[in-house]
């Protein structure tokens, strides 16, 4: 059984920064990859940043230059660095691990029917 579980949400003002963390529970092959997503009120889940096996990573653009995905090596943790924060970062942020890259997911808004999910944790930026 795996899980995966968020931490370090929060709120904070803008242009602040915050750490969110997704330990995982369980085991994963080390070919997995990982990804953060995130969900606005009223808005669909769109893909943040994305982590390949080979650590390369990807980024929407509206967080580009601010955030930063990095995992630990031995993929117990997955980590989103977010700095600058705007109000429009307000939002439910979500950790997934899978077989599949998430790459093209990112800056969508489309949910990849893959995958394990955590449960979500709220970040709240304000003006």
């Amino acid at each position: 059984q795996v899980q995966l579980v968020e931490s370090g949400g929060g709120s904070v003002q803008s242009g602040g920064s915050l750490r969110v963390s997704c330990a995982v529970f369980g085991y994963i092959y080390s070919s997995y990859y990982m990804a953060w997503f995130r969900q606005a009120p009223g808005k669909k889940r769109e893909g943040v940043a994305a982590i390949d096996s080979d650590c390369s990573t990807s980024y929407a653009n509206s967080v580009k230059g601010r955030f930063t995905i990095s995992q630990d090596n031995a993929k117990n943790t997955l980590y989103l660095q977010m700095n600058n924060l705007k109000p429009e970062d307000t939002a439910m942020y979500y950790c997934t691990a899978g077989p599949f890259a998430y790459g093209e997911y990112v800056g969508t808004p489309a949910t990849p029917n893959f995958g394990y999910w955590g449960q979500g944790i709220r970040v709240t930026v304000s003006s």
